[in-house]
C-alpha cells in the first residue's frame, strides 16, 4: 500500500472529517507557543538589551573609570596627563523627567566641544557646538526620539527642581558612530555639574585606547588612580545587568512553557484519542501490507501538522501578544532591576527557529508513545475494542508506584544548592513533580469514579451514574484530560499561593517597617538604581517645620559590588532604629546593632544582598568611597523587599565622613503627637513649595506600593490564564472526539428512551466530574508546587525569604471559574451529541 494512501485513510479524512475538532487542537497549541515566543520577545525589549540607560553613550570607548558619589574631577587632569595616546571623555550624568508627560530619560552633561565620543560624529548628521550656547545654563541637545525641534523649549525636572530649557540642536538616531542618542539629553559639562547639582565632581570618565594596543591598559590606569576608584571595561554594566536579570526571565521562561507543556498534553490525547478510534482501520491497513513504520509516521505526520500549524499561528499571536507584555515586564525591571528604556520587539531568524522548535518538537514527542503504539497493534489485536481501556486499568497499580518514586526524588532534588543564582534543582524537582502527577492522575480518576458513582447517582440520577462510570470506562482519555487541566490548575494554585505569600509577607513588612507619617522624595517613578536628590536646605526647612518632631534623611547610591550592582544607603540608625521596625534575621541584638551603628564603620545588608554575595554578620565589606577603600563590618542581616539588587546600609555620620554631600535621596518625617498626617503633608508641601517632590502619607505610600507590587506581577497572571484556556479549549476538543467515538452508545441510550436533554445532561456531568477530579488534583499538587516555588526556587534566585500565607478568597474564586470553565467546555461536545442521528449512528457501526 502507498505511503499517500496511508497518510490520506489514517490522518487526511478524520481531520477533514472533524474540522472543529482539528482547529481547537492546532488553536491550543499556537496559544503555547504564542506564550513562549511572546515571553522570548518581550523579555529582550523590556530590559533593553540588558543595558541600563546610562550606557547610552559609550561610543567606541574601551574602559571606563568611576567612584561611587563620583570622582573628583582632578582625576580627569592626572589621566589627560599620562604619557599615551589615549582619549578620556569625563562626564556627569543623571536623569531628568519631561514635563508634562512625564517620561524618564537620561541626561548627561559632556566637554561638548572635545569629548572623544562626540568628535566621532557622522558627516551625514553633524551637531554645531558654539561657544555662546555652550555658556548658557539653558542649553540642551536633544535626541530625536523626545519630539522637539531646535529652538523650542523643553522643560526638564532634575533632581526635586523644574526649569526650562532651550533645545539647540535635535541629535538624530543615526547621527553617531555607534552611539544610542536619540532619547537622551545632553549639557555642556559646566552646565550640567551645575543643573545636576555636581559642582567638582564626575560621575565617570571614558577612555578610548588605541586600536590594536594590546597593553595592560587596566593595570596602566589603575597605577595613576587612587584606591578608592574603579576601573572597569565599558559593557560590564551590561554582563552585570543580564547575570541580574537573568534570574527573572528564566522564571518567565519556565512559566511560559508551561502552556506549551498543557498542549503537548493535548497533542498526546488527540493522537491516543485517534489511535482508539482508528484500530480497526490500523488492522485493515496492517492486512493489506502497511509496515509497523509507515503506521507509527502516519500518526507523526498528524502531530506534525498541529504542531507546523500551530506555531504558524503562535508566532502571529505571540507578536502581537509581546506588544501588551513588554510593557509588564519594563514595570518590574524598573521596578526592581536597572532603568532601562524598552527596546524595539525584533523577530529575527533565531526566535523563528526556536519557536518552531518548541512548536513541532513538542508536537512530536508528545505523539511518539500513541504513535508507537498504534504501529505495535496486530491486525487481529485492532479489531478487539477497549483493548487499549484494559490495559490502562491494568497499569493503574504500576504508575502509581512510578509517580511516588518521582515524587520522593523531586522532594531529595529540592534540597540542591543553586548554579550561580539559578535555581537548577528547583526546576527539576517542579518537573518531577509534574510528571508524579501525571502518572497519578490515572489512579485518582479510577477511584473517584469507582468511590463516588453510587452517591452522583443518587445526587443527578441516571445521568451521573452513567457519567462516573462512563470517566472510569475511559480511562486513557480522561486520565490525559485531568492531567492536562489539573497541571495548569496546579500552576494556578502554586502561582496564587506565591504571590499571595509575598504580598501578604511585603505587607507585614511595610507595616513593620514603614512607620513615618509622611515620606518625601523627588517626583518620578521611582526606580531601585536612580537616586535622584533633595537640596539639603530644603530638607532642613521640612525639619523646622512645627508640625514635624524629627526626620530621617536617607541618601542612596548605585554600587558594584564583587561583580553585580547593588545600591549603598545611608541613614540616620538612631532614628530609624527608634521609630522603625526593622527585622534581622535571626542571631542579632536589635538594639545592639543599632547602637554600634552610629560609632564608626559598621553596616548592616539586606537579605538579598547576603545570599547573593554569601556575606553574613561579621564579615567585611570593602568599598570605595570618597577616594578611599572603606573596611565595613557587618553587624546584621535585615529583612528587605524593596529591590532585589541588595543593600548595604551605613549610618549617614559615616556617609558623610567619606562623601561630605548633605542632599538627600528620601525623607521619613515623624509628626508631632496630635498633628495628623494630612496636615503634616500640606505644611511639607508648602515648605518645599517650588520643588518638584513626592509627598506621600503612610497609607497613600502603602497603598500605592502594593499597587506597583500586583501590576509587577500582572504578567504572572497573564501567562496562568493562557495555559488555563489551553487546557479547557483542549477539553472541549477531546470531549468532542470522545462524543463521536460513542456516537453507538449515545444512540443506544436514545433507543431506550432517552430524551435529548438528558443526553446534555449526561455529557456535561462528565465534563463537569473531569473538572473537579483536575481542580483536586490540581489543588494539591500547586500547593506541594507552591512549597517550591516559595522555600526553593524564590530563595535561590532572589534572596528573599517569604512568609506562607494561602489567599483562599482569590484561589476560591479562581478555582471556581476553572470548574464553570469546564463545565462549559462540554457545551459544545453536548451538542454533537443530541444532534447525533441514533440510526445512522448504529448502521454505521
Amino acid at each position: 500500500m502507498s505511503w499517500a494512501a496511508i497518510l490520506y485513510r489514517l490522518l487526511g479524512r478524520p481531520m477533514l472529517r472533524e474540522p472543529g475538532r482539528t482547529l481547537l487542537t492546532v488553536f491550543a497549541v499556537s496559544l503555547g507557543v504564542a506564550v513562549v515566543a511572546a515571553i522570548d520577545l518581550a523579555g529582550d525589549a523590556a530590559a533593553g538589551s540588558f543595558r541600563s540607560s546610562m550606557e547610552s553613550l559609550t561610543g567606541e570607548a574601551s574602559y571606563e573609570v568611576s567612584a561611587v558619589g563620583g570622582l573628583d574631577e582632578q582625576v580627569d587632569g592626572k589621566l589627560v596627563s599620562l604619557p599615551y595616546d589615549v582619549a578620556f571623555s569625563p562626564r556627569v550624568e543623571g536623569y531628568a523627567v519631561t514635563q508634562p508627560e512625564g517620561r524618564t530619560v537620561p541626561v548627561f552633561g559632556l566637554d561638548l566641544l572635545g569629548d572623544a565620543t562626540l568628535q566621532r560624529a557622522a558627516e551625514s548628521e553633524p551637531v554645531e557646538f558654539h561657544m555662546d550656547e555652550l555658556a548658557s545654563d539653558t542649553s540642551i541637545w536633544a535626541g530625536s526620539g523626545l519630539g522637539v525641534k531646535t529652538g523650542e523649549t523643553l522643560r526638564l525636572q532634575i533632581n526635586d527642581q523644574t526649569r526650562d530649557y532651550t533645545v539647540r540642536g535635535v541629535l538624530e538616531a543615526g547621527g553617531f558612530h555607534g552611539v544610542q542618542v536619540e532619547n537622551v539629553v545632553l549639557f555642556d559639562i559646566a552646565a550640567g555639574q551645575r543643573a545636576l547639582d555636581k559642582l567638582g565632581r564626575l560621575d565617570r570618565v571614558q577612555v578610548t585606547t588605541p586600536e590594536g594596543d594590546d597593553r595592560d591598559w587596566e593595570a596602566i590606569l589603575r597605577e595613576a588612580l587612587p584606591p578608592g576608584v574603579d576601573v572597569r571595561r565599558v559593557g560590564t554594566a551590561s554582563e552585570e545587568n543580564r547575570k541580574m536579570l537573568g534570574a527573572f526571565r528564566w522564571n518567565l521562561r519556565v512559566l511560559s512553557y508551561l502552556s506549551l507543556l498543557v498542549g503537548a498534553f493535548l497533542i498526546y490525547n488527540t493522537v491516543a484519542v485517534s489511535v482508539v478510534r482508528r484500530r480497526s482501520e490500523i488492522g485493515v491497513l496492517r492486512a493489506l501490507g502497511a509496515t509497523r513504520n509507515q503506521v507509527r509516521w502516519a500518526f507523526l505526520a498528524e502531530a506534525a501538522v498541529f504542531g507546523c500549524a500551530g506555531t504558524i499561528l503562535g508566532l502571529v499571536l505571540g507578536r502581537v501578544m509581546a506588544e501588551g507584555a513588554v510593557d509588564l515586564m519594563a514595570l518590574t525591571v524598573r521596578t526592581l532591576y536597572v532603568t532601562s528604556a524598552p527596546g524595539a520587539i525584533e523577530l529575527t531568524p533565531a526566535r523563528l527557529a526556536t519557536a518552531a522548535a518548541a512548536g513541532l518538537g513538542v508536537a512530536l514527542l508528545a505523539a511518539w508513545q500513541p504513535a508507537s503504539e498504534a504501529a505495535r497493534v496486530s491486525p487481529s489485536e485492532a479489531m478487539a475494542r477497549g483493548r487499549r481501556e484494559y490495559d490502562e486499568q491494568m497499569r493503574v497499580g504500576r504508575n502509581l508506584t512510578i509517580g511516588v518514586a518521582l515524587a520522593v526524588v523531586a522532594g531529595l532534588a529540592s534540597l540542591g544548592p543553586p548554579f550561580g543564582s539559578t535555581p537548577v534543582f528547583g526546576y527539576l524537582a517542579a518537573v518531577l513533580l509534574l510528571g508524579a502527577s501525571a502518572f497519578a492522575v490515572p489512579w485518582a480518576v479510577l477511584t473517584a469514579a469507582k468511590a463516588g458513582s453510587r452517591r452522583r447517582g443518587a445526587l443527578l440520577g441516571v445521568e451521573g451514574f452513567l457519567g462516573s462510570r462512563s470517566v472510569a470506562a475511559s480511562l486513557a482519555r480522561t486520565s490525559i484530560l485531568v492531567g492536562a487541566l489539573s497541571t495548569a490548575t496546579a500552576m494556578l494554585v502554586s502561582i496564587g499561593v506565591m504571590v499571595g505569600s509575598f504580598r501578604e509577607t511585603v505587607s507585614l513588612w511595610m507595616e513593620r517597617q514603614l512607620r513615618a507619617d509622611v515620606f518625601v522624595r523627588p517626583a518620578g517613578d521611582p526606580a531601585s538604581d536612580r537616586f535622584p536628590t533633595i537640596e539639603a536646605a530644603v530638607a532642613d526647612r521640612i525639619a523646622a517645620l512645627p508640625e514635624v518632631e524629627e526626620i530621617d534623611r536617607f541618601r542612596g547610591y548605585p554600587i558594584r559590588y564583587d561583580g553585580a550592582p547593588a545600591t549603598l544607603g545611608a541613614g540616620q540608625a538612631s532614628i530609624h532604629g527608634r521609630r522603625a521596625g526593622i527585622r534581622f534575621l535571626a542571631g542579632g541584638d536589635r538594639a545592639e546593632i543599632i547602637r554600634r551603628m552610629t560609632e564608626g564603620d559598621y553596616a548592616i545588608v539586606s537579605e538579598p544582598f547576603a545570599r547573593k554575595h554569601d556575606v553574613w554578620p561579621g564579615a567585611k565589606l570593602r568599598l570605595p568611597l570618597g577616594g578611599r577603600e572603606v573596611d565595613l563590618e557587618v553587624l546584621g542581616v535585615f529583612y528587605d523587599y524593596s529591590s532585589e539588587r541588595g543593600v548595604v546600609v551605613i549610618d549617614r555620620s559615616t556617609l558623610l565622613r567619606y562623601l561630605p554631600d548633605r542632599n538627600v535621596s528620601s525623607l521619613a518625617i515623624y509628626l508631632k503627637p496630635g498633628v495628623s498626617a494630612d496636615d503634616g503633608a500640606r505644611a511639607v508641601e508648602q515648605a518645599a513649595a517650588g520643588r518638584e517632590l513626592y509627598v506621600a502619607t503612610n497609607a497613600r505610600l502603602r497603598r500605592e506600593a502594593m499597587a506597583i507590587f500586583d501590576r509587577t506581577f500582572a504578567i504572572t497572571w497573564a501567562l496562568e490564564a493562557v495555559a488555563i484556556v489551553v487546557a479547557v479549549l483542549g477539553m472541549a476538543g477531546a470531549l468532542a472526539a470522545m462524543v463521536i467515538d460513542r456516537r453507538r452508545e449515545v444512540a443506544v441510550l436514545r433507543f431506550l428512551g432517552a430524551s435529548a436533554g438528558q443526553i446534555r445532561k449526561l455529557i456535561l456531568t462528565e465534563s463537569g466530574l473531569l473538572g473537579l477530579l483536575s481542580i483536586g488534583v490540581g489543588t494539591a499538587l500547586g500547593t506541594v508546587l507552591s512549597l517550591v516555588l516559595i522555600y526553593v526556587i524564590n530563595k535561590q534566585s532572589f534572596g528573599w525569604t517569604i512568609q506562607f500565607h494561602w489567599p483562599a478568597g482569590l484561589l476560591l474564586a479562581a478555582l471556581a471559574g476553572v470548574y464553570v470553565a469546564s463545565v462549559l467546555a462540554g457545551l459544545y461536545p453536548a451538542r454533537m451529541a443530541t444532534r447525533l442521528n441514533p440510526i445512522e449512528a448504529v448502521h454505521e457501526e
